[in-house]
């Protein structure tokens, strides 16, 4: 792991792996070391506000092979599986579009970090078959709530937007409201299920 200093009082923490970056914020939230003010997880990447000394000899002494045990909170969501992509995701798996979207639903997801759009969360946990590529050309509008995968990840669009990801189906759920109190679903640790609806 490497640190990067980001302005006065704040330091990035590039990592080699994303299995790293969710140890290292997993052992960051269950110390708490003094003067962290915030910590903003990315993919292979850890940003640390205040309190870097701090997290920085936790880190040096910590078994990140072993992280602290936390207990996510648990988010289900409703999909109706329809997507536009369904079939190629099938055709590219291999099986049909019933056994992805069992597929889909038997897995259990955490949030590993978020980004993109306000209250998109990165899903991990998606079944290696389930794994593909983002369309050769993106669209450039997908309708708020829809399900979709991309490489190692699944999601949720939380608006209307362009992007590239395989569309499995939509969602009803509010990902994000600026009002709320928190304004957005998914928080990063947080465990997240598919449930199919007709």
């Amino acid at each position: 792991m490497r640190w990067r200093r980001c302005g006065e009082d704040a330091a990035l923490l590039d990592c080699d792996s994303l299995d790293r970056m969710r140890a290292a914020h997993a052992t960051v939230l269950a110390a708490r070391p003094p003067g962290v003010t915030d910590l903003v997880p990315g993919a292979r990447s850890l940003l640390v506000v205040g309190g870097v000394a701090a997290v920085r000899a936790l880190l040096e002494d910590a078994d990140l092979a072993h992280p602290p045990a936390d207990e996510p909170r648990e988010v289900t969501l409703d999909v109706r599986y329809d997507g536009e992509d369904l079939a190629l995701i099938a055709a590219d798996a291999g099986v049909s579009p019933d056994a992805v979207v069992s597929m889909h639903t038997e897995a259990a997801y955490t949030v590993a970090f978020t980004g993109f759009a306000p209250g998109f969360g990165y899903l991990t946990g998606l079944p290696e078959q389930l794994r593909q590529p983002r369309l050769e050309s993106p669209r450039t509008r997908v309708p708020a709530g829809s399900v979709g995968l991309a490489g190692e990840f699944t999601g949720v669009y939380p608006r209307e937007s362009p992007g590239g990801w395989r569309l499995l189906g939509h969602t009803s759920a509010t990902l994000f409201d600026p009002h709320a109190d928190p304004p957005a679903l998914f928080a990063p640790g947080d465990r997240v299920r598919f449930r199919s609806v007709r």
